[in-house]
C-alpha cells in the first residue's frame, strides 16, 4: 500500500463511504406512481387490451426514443425474442451476439429455434467488435444483436453496413440504454429493432416489463402480432392471422411506466453527472482502465460504471477486492458477467439444435471477453444517484483498493 493511503477498511483503517451516506434506495416513486395504480385499480380496466395506459406509454417512450413504432410486452428477454420472430428468424438460423452480456441475449435465440452465435468484444468497452462479428457471419446468419453494454451506444454505423452488406437484421439489445444516444440519434431504432427492459434494477422499471422499438411499420405489426396471441392491430377478437404469444404488459405496469419515463430526465442528469466526476476521479488512477471518450456516444445510458483492473485477474484477488471495497462501505459493486461462450447450458442447447439439423456447432473463439470477464468491476446505477460527496468518496474507496491490489489475497 502506498505511503499516502490510509490502510484498508479490512485492516482497521478508516472506511472511505461513510455509514450514515449510503446509495439511495431503487426502485423510487412518489405520488404519481400512486394515483396512476389507483387510477387503473378503480377504472376495472386492469388489462392492456381493455385500457389504454399501455398504449399511451409506448407513444410516450418511443417519442422518447425517437422511433415510428413501440409494443410493450412482459420483460426485456422476451422483448429479443420477439423481436427476432418478427424479422424472420427462426430454426436452425444463426444469431451473432456478445459473449459479454446478461444471458438473455443468447436464450432469446435459442427460443427461437435459432443457435447463438459467439463473436468477440473490444476489450477497451466490452462491447461487440464488429470486425470480429463479420467474421462471425456464415450462409445460415440471420441477425446480429449488438448490446449497448452498460448503456454506451455500440459502433451502430458499423452493425447498420454490416447488416445491409450481408443482409441481416440488426437488433440493439438497449436493456441498459434508455436514453442513449449515438452520433445524436437515440438508440432502439437505429437497427432495424431495438430492445429494452424495465426489470426491478434498470434506470426506469415497473419490477418487470419491456419494450420493442422499431421505424419499420412491417416489423412493428409483426412485433404486435407476436405479443397478442397472433392478432392483428385494430382487428377482431378473435382473428388470429399468425401464431403468437400471450406477453402482454399489465396497465398497472404501464401506470407506474407512464412515471418513471416522467421522473427519468431529471435522474438521468444526476447519474450523468456523478458518472463524469467518476471518469475525472478515477482516470488517473495507476492500474484501473476506463473506457476511452468516443465522440459517437452523444448519450450514455449510464447504467452501469465499468472499470479493469488488471491486477485482480489473478487468483481469487478480484473476490478480495470486493470485500475490501464492501468494508470501504461500498457495497454496491459487481464481479460482472461470466462469458456466456462458456455458458455449459447455452452451449449443450446450441449443439442440440445444430446437431438435430445436421449443421456444424459454431465453436466461439472469444479471447477478449475472457479477458474483460477476470478483471472487470462495475458499479451499479444507485451509486451514480447518489450525492457528489458520496462520489467522491466512492472514488477514493476505489483508488484505495486498486492501490492495494497486489497485496490482496483470495480465499484459499
Amino acid at each position: 500500500m502506498p505511503a499516502d493511503f490510509p490502510a484498508l477498511a479490512i485492516n482497521g483503517g478508516p472506511a472511505a463511504v461513510p455509514a450514515d451516506d449510503p446509495a439511495p434506495e431503487w426502485p423510487t416513486y412518489d405520488d404519481a406512481e400512486e394515483k396512476g395504480l389507483l387510477d387503473v385499480l378503480t377504472s376495472r380496466n386492469w388489462g392492456s387490451t381493455h385500457g389504454d395506459v399501455v398504449a399511451t406509454f409506448e407513444r410516450e417512450f418511443a417519442d422518447y426514443q425517437q422511433a415510428a413504432h413501440g409494443t410493450c410486452l412482459t420483460n426485456g428477454t422476451l422483448a429479443i425474442s420477439a423481436a427476432l420472430r418478427a424479422a424472420g428468424v427462426g430454426v436452425g438460423d444463426e444469431v451473432i451476439v456478445p459473449p459479454y452480456t446478461f444471458i438473455a441475449t443468447a436464450s432469446a435465440a435459442l427460443f427461437m429455434g435459432a443457435v447463438p452465435v459467439f463473436a468477440d468484444v473490444d476489450p477497451l468497452t466490452h462491447l461487440l467488435d464488429p470486425d470480429a462479428t463479420e467474421a462471425a457471419v456464415t450462409e445460415r446468419t440471420k441477425a446480429v444483436v449488438p448490446v449497448h453494454l452498460a448503456g454506451r451506444p455500440a459502433a451502430m454505423d458499423a452493425f447498420v453496413a454490416l447488416g445491409a452488406r450481408h443482409g441481416l437484421t440488426i437488433v440493439e439489445d438497449a436493456a441498459q440504454a434508455i436514453g442513449a444516444a449515438y452520433q445524436g440519434r437515440p438508440v432502439g431504432a437505429i437497427g432495424d429493432l431495438g430492445t429494452f427492459s424495465f426489470q426491478t434494477s434498470k434506470n426506469m422499471t415497473a419490477g418487470e416489463g419491456g419494450v420493442v422499438l422499431t421505424d419499420d411499420e412491417t416489423l412493428a405489426a409483426a412485433v404486435y402480432s407476436t405479443v397478442n396471441v397472433g392478432r392483428v392491430r385494430g382487428g377482431g377478437w378473435y382473428q388470429h392471422d399468425s401464431v403468437g404469444l400471450n406477453l402482454r404488459l399489465t396497465e398497472f405496469q404501464g401506470a407506474v411506466l407512464r412515471a418513471q419515463l416522467a421522473r427519468f430526465p431529471a435522474l438521468q442528469e444526476i447519474r450523468e453527472r456523478n458518472a463524469t466526476l467518476l471518469t475525472t476521479l478515477l482516470g488517473d488512477v495507476d492500474g484501473l482502465l476506463l473506457a476511452p471518450e468516443d465522440p459517437a456516444v452523444t448519450a450514455h445510458g449510464r447504467h452501469l460504471f465499468l472499470m479493469r483492473i488488471p491486477a485482480l485477474a489473478a487468483p481469487g484477488r478480484r473476490d478480495a477486492a470486493l470485500r475490501a471495497l464492501a468494508a470501504e462501505g461500498l457495497a454496491e459493486v459487481s464481479s460482472g458477467y461470466v462469458p456466456l461462450h462458456r455458458n455449459g447450458a447455452l452451449i449443450a442447447e446450441s449443439k442440440d439444435i445444430a446437431g438435430r439439423l445436421s449443421q456444424p456447432y459454431p465453436v466461439a473463439d472469444c479471447p477478449n471477453a475472457d479477458l474483460v470477464s477476470q478483471d472487470t468491476i462495475w458499479l451499479n446505477q444507485r451509486t451514480l444517484l447518489g450525492s457528489e460527496q458520496r462520489t467522491r468518496a466512492v472514488a477514493a474507496a476505489i483508488a484505495k483498493v486498486v492501490a492495494a491490489a497486489d497485496d490482496l489475497v483470495g480465499d484459499e
